[in-house]
């Protein structure tokens, strides 16, 4: 049994609602559901696809969401034993259902869109949801991490395999697989993950104004925010299920234009430096310079493609993010990621960047007043470190060796953190990395070759004043 609807949509639509809702009614005894859509696709023409389930409410829903494609597919299937990638398989509750469109480009003239459903009512299993693995190697030290990745699941075109291989192959100890709007990459990575490469549950909430991760939480989060105010609602969301929020890439070309929310987290770093991480630095040091403690994270945002990519600097662990685990485990990687235990390099084998005031590490708390801190830095020798405070950069220093304590005496203001600036290394890595340069609009002319470049970024010890 198939229908067909024509839809007309207007921009009028569009600034009603970023989400246009098509209802459907599935007869009880349906065991699976097809959908198709069809639209005049162009640089001024993109919809979104996915699916709801009679559950589901206004926002915010913690039910009835059954599948989320972006612009990466113009069809999907959802059935009680197996769907596309990015959509939720299961019992097909009969009722009203709605396919939900994403309204993020329509042109001055509109768009007309067609969907076809089709429903099927063939006797198929009932398959459940993967379950939650617990691996963990033994051992405290530092552990290596991408905290931003995607597969096919949601725009990247490759497999989770072959996202598994590339972190291996990069020698990652821990991998966050943030697929936009869903959750289904749990279908593989579940059960794959190990104590050579535990996965973090993440989930990446994208708008078109603003794009936050959530780390840890098994369970959907509603992406259907439409209102500043929202953002809070989507922290408490998050927190309700013992997650964290981190507030991804805020720079060109997608900053967060959202309320700040109580976030954990924010990613500082995201792909290459030179796509204009520094703006994300600096929204950071005037979050932490109003009092904030927010824990700084990087990641890639690799898009795994259809093959395996040979190491570099557009690769997965291209930032990476190091912690400080007493054991890895997921549960320990979330728990350094929220105290700040770690710091962000420039690759798996970036330079090491640990800074301390007496005992108290990366994360900690010191009272105000007159400090000597310290850096262990490695993999660095000829680079400059940089110490800031709530006033700015309070000191700075050259390295002159591969493997260098270095220390600096002072009463910071509010937080301390430490940085490492390419002096060195610039030249090269500006020329292996000048490919991630975006221009904004051909007004905004930037001097990339100017910019300092981060090679490592450590996260702040507080200051108790």
């Amino acid at each position: 049994m198939s229908h067909t609807r024509n839809i007309q949509i207007t921009p009028a639509d569009q600034a009603a609602n970023p989400y246009f809702y098509v209802p459907f009614d599935v007869p009880e005894g349906t065991t699976r559901i097809d959908v198709t859509m069809s639209y005049p696709k162009a640089d001024n023409c993109v919809i979104d696809l996915g699916v709801l389930d009679p559950r589901i409410t206004d926002y915010p829903s913690r039910e009835g969401f059954r599948g989320w494609s972006g612009g990466a597919r113009d069809s999907f299937f959802v059935a009680r034993d197996d769907a596309t990638p990015g959509y939720i398989h299961g019992e097909i509750q009969p009722g009203r259902w709605q396919v939900i469109l994403g309204l993020y480009k329509v042109p001055p003239e509109g768009a007309e869109v067609t969907l076809t459903y089709a429903l099927d009512d063939a006797p198929r299993q009932l398959t459940g949801q993967p379950e939650r693995t617990f691996p963990v190697r033994p051992g405290a030290g530092w552990y290596r991490g991408d905290l931003h990745t995607h597969t096919f699941h949601s725009d990247a075109r490759g497999a989770p395999e072959l996202l598994h291989a590339a972190a291996k192959q990069a020698g990652l100890d821990f991998l966050a697989v943030a697929d936009h709007n869903t959750i289904t990459q749990r279908r593989y990575f579940h059960p794959q993950s190990s104590p050579d490469l535990v996965f973090v549950r993440g989930m990446e909430v994208t708008t078109a104004t603003g794009h936050a991760n959530v780390f840890g939480v098994d369970a959907w989060i509603d992406f259907r925010m439409t209102r500043p105010e929202h953002a809070h609602v989507l922290a408490d969301m998050v927190h309700e299920h013992g997650g964290l929020l981190s507030i991804n890439h805020d720079k060109p070309t997608i900053p967060w234009d959202y309320e700040l929310p109580d976030a954990d987290l924010q990613e500082v770093w995201q792909t290459a430096w030179l796509a204009y991480n520094w703006i994300a630095l600096a929204r950071y040091q005037e979050r932490l310079a109003r009092g904030l403690r927010i824990s700084a994270i990087g990641g890639s945002d690799f898009h795994q493609p259809d093959r395996l990519l040979p190491e570099g600097p557009f690769v997965v662990g291209s930032p990476t993010t190091v912690l400080y685990l007493p054991e890895l485990s997921e549960d320990e990687v979330l728990k350094a990621m929220k105290a700040g235990r770690g710091y962000v390099t420039e690759s798996p084998t970036g330079p090491h960047l640990a800074i301390f005031i007496g005992e108290v590490p990366m994360g900690g708390e010191v009272p105000a007043g007159a400090i000597e801190a310290r850096a262990e830095v490695r993999g660095a020798a000829g680079d400059r470190l940089v110490w800031v405070d709530a006033t700015g950069v309070v000191g700075e220093t050259m390295i002159d060796g591969d493997d260098a304590m270095l220390t600096w005496k002072g009463a910071p203001k509010l937080f301390l953190r430490a940085e490492i600036i390419a002096v060195a290394s610039h030249d090269r890595i500006f020329a292996e990395t000048e490919g991630a340069k975006v221009h904004i609009s051909d007004a905004d002319l930037i001097d990339f070759e100017g910019q300092p470049i981060r090679r490592a970024l450590s996260n702040p010890i507080y200051i108790n004043s």
